[in-house]
């Protein structure tokens, strides 16, 4: 099935005392751009959280945010009481060594803002998550990426059925083309003979007939109709049977592309070329729209 780089899910998990949150958006790119945002204490899950991701996505400029809201109060930093009172004892000492009056007005905030900067007395632990919290994170990010794949394949479904839209439309402007390419052969034909009339000059008849038929054979657009006719059967094919279809459609719309403008190069014919003009309009919608297919 088609479906579109545009996309957005969200994934939850809840333990005891918190909630993680999972945000996945996504946009057209030609390969996969993932940026990952998440707390500090999850970036021993990175990896794992990547694999299950690009596992999926595969194409597309994807941003993931991972947020973790708390019940508790929680901080790493911790203060070592034993150092911290070991300090306050030699502050003292020190001061009544040097006959300062420690005991004054002021002393205690003076004391606590010095030790406070004094090494070891403020230390951060190791920050690591439980097996349950973990565990949690994965349920949270696959809950989020299948909400998204499922997005996606609700974007591609109508994605798709605006492109083969279009492409009926080219292949209807092409139906509409055949009755004036009789209407134009008969009318650079006469063109031509009214223009020899005008030279008065003798002419070979048969030799005339030889060159007008290989000149208007130039003008014949059956090969690129037939060939434009085969573009689209194709684009149908592909979009109806492969996943990850996005590319080798925008292929397709380039060889389409190719057909129509050689039409154009050939029309000779005001009606012809505003067909061609018609077909190239939705062409470039398809091109546009191919850009946002996986």
């Amino acid at each position: 099935m088609v479906k579109s780089m545009t996309g957005f899910g969200k994934g939850e998990a809840t333990l005891q005392n918190k909630k993680i949150t999972v945000e996945i958006r996504s946009l057209n790119s030609k390969q996969l751009d993932l940026g990952l945002r998440l707390p500090a204490v999850y970036r021993q899950s990175e990896y794992e959280i990547r694999n299950i991701i690009t596992r999926t996505v595969l194409r597309g400029k994807v941003d993931v945010f991972v947020t973790v809201e708390s019940q508790t109060v929680e901080t790493p930093a911790r203060i070592n009481k034993e150092v911290f009172a070991a300090y306050a004892g030699q502050l003292r000492d020190a001061a009544r060594n040097a006959q300062l009056n420690y005991a004054g007005i002021g002393w205690d905030s003076a004391a606590l803002q010095a030790i406070m900067r004094l090494p070891e007395v403020v230390s951060t632990e190791a920050e690591s998550i439980s097996d349950e919290e973990h565990a949690a994170l994965v349920a949270a990010t696959e809950a989020a990426v299948a909400q998204l794949d499922a997005f996606r394949l609700q974007e591609g479904a109508i994605l798709i059925a605006d492109l083969l839209g279009r492409v009926d439309k080219i292949e209807g402007y092409k139906q509409e083309v055949v009755p004036f390419e009789k209407a134009r052969t008969e009318t650079v034909r006469a063109r031509l003979l009214e223009n020899l009339e005008k030279l008065q000059i003798d002419v070979d008849r048969n030799r005339l007939e030889q060159e007008m038929i290989f000149y208007l054979e130039k003008l014949d657009i059956t090969e690129e109709k037939v060939r434009l006719a085969n573009h689209c059967r194709y684009f149908r094919e592909v979009a109806a049977q492969e996943e990850g279809a996005g590319r080798k459609l925008g292929f397709i719309a380039q060889e389409m592309g190719r057909e129509i403008n050689t039409m154009g190069s050939k029309a000779n014919e005001s009606n012809i070329q505003i067909l061609v003009v018609k077909m190239k309009d939705e062409l470039e919608k398809i091109k546009e729209q191919v850009l946002n297919i996986l």
